[in-house]
């Protein structure tokens, strides 16, 4: 895993905007190879305007293959705002989720060409970034979403030790199942 530079344009274009094209989640309004390539300036600028301001490195890192350098995936950390207050765990007291509040959490972010799914990559990935996001981040909570009909995200957040929760209403359309795991160092003394 490593941060996306500007000579990455022909591997995320192809990843992100041809063999992902049909999936469930925002491609940031990128579909031609030119408004990737302004997706991806601003995510190269971003790492180094976030690291000036002390914020999370947030944004979408590449996953290449260590053997070839293949780019294989996409994953990274997002500021994620949602309802996540409709979620049971997250206000148990609280019945009427119309009533409940959006609320920002530390997102994590995945995609992998559909050459390279279900055989791990995307575990290992996200696991090193959920380890990175609790033991040097201390960040208490950790969220990712996804659709129904995904199974294999819903695999990688149970193989992450997420618990998985569905969202009781139909909106927005992007958060129907989300993942949670909580930081357990934060209850060590």
């Amino acid at each position: 895993m490593r941060p996306f530079t500007l000579n990455d344009l022909d591997d995320i274009h192809q990843l992100l905007d041809i063999d992902l094209a049909a999936a469930e989640f925002g491609t940031e309004g990128a579909t031609s190879r030119d408004e990737r390539q302004k997706w991806l300036q601003w995510t190269v600028m971003n790492y180094e305007e976030l690291a000036k301001l002390y914020q999370p490195p947030y944004g979408d890192r590449a996953v290449t293959l260590e053997q070839t350098g293949q780019m294989i995936g996409a994953c990274g950390y997002v500021p994620s705002f949602g309802p996540f207050e409709q979620l049971p765990s997250f206000h148990p007291t609280i019945d009427n989720a119309i009533e409940r509040l959006c609320t920002p959490e530390f997102g994590l972010f995945y995609a992998f060409s559909p050459a390279f799914q279900r055989k791990g990559y995307a575990t290992e990935a996200a696991r090193a970034l959920v380890d990175y996001a609790f033991t040097q981040l201390h960040v208490q909570r950790i969220v990712a979403t996804t659709t129904y009909d995904n199974a294999a995200s819903m695999g990688v957040m149970r193989k992450l030790g997420m618990r998985i929760e569905k969202n009781p209403l139909s909106d927005p359309p992007w958060f129907q199942v989300v993942g949670i795991l909580v930081n357990s160092l934060q209850h060590k003394p």
